[in-house]
């Protein structure tokens, strides 16, 4: 059975974000220094106006102070439109070298007359069960 544990969650314009956890212990080596995590980022329109998900950029942080930053078009390869009241939900991974770390970021977003906005992806921890107090 998968055991998600949630996260932070952050509201910017009328987007909410919410993030779920998980350890993928038959992912990971331990002993070779790969733990892989997935986690699960909930969307919801909770304004006015329709906003698209354009791009996403995470900064990744492992316990040794490494950061890796990632950006790239949309999300698992889709730029979902949501309109007043839609959620959009996708799952990703992250593989780390340490058996902690942090991920935080924000998605470009647009609305139909062409502005654009950042939507704050809340800093988050990457973890194993009960290693972090």
């Amino acid at each position: 059975m998968d055991v998600w544990f949630p996260q932070n969650e952050a509201v910017t314009d009328g987007i909410r974000v919410k993030v779920d956890v998980m350890f993928v212990p038959e992912r990971s080596v331990p002993h070779t220094n790969a733990y892989f995590f997935a986690y699960r980022v909930t969307l919801e329109n909770e304004g006015a106006a329709p906003a698209k998900l354009l791009q996403r950029h995470w900064i990744i942080t492992d316990a040794a102070g490494r950061v890796q930053r990632v950006d790239g078009p949309g999300v698992v390869g889709e730029q979902p439109e949501l309109k007043p009241g839609d959620r959009y939900q996708y799952s990703s991974f992250c593989p780390l070298p340490t058996p902690y770390g942090t991920m935080e970021g924000s998605y470009d977003m647009q609305r139909r007359d062409g502005s654009q906005f950042a939507v704050a992806i809340p800093h988050f921890a990457l973890s194993l069960p009960g290693a972090v107090n």
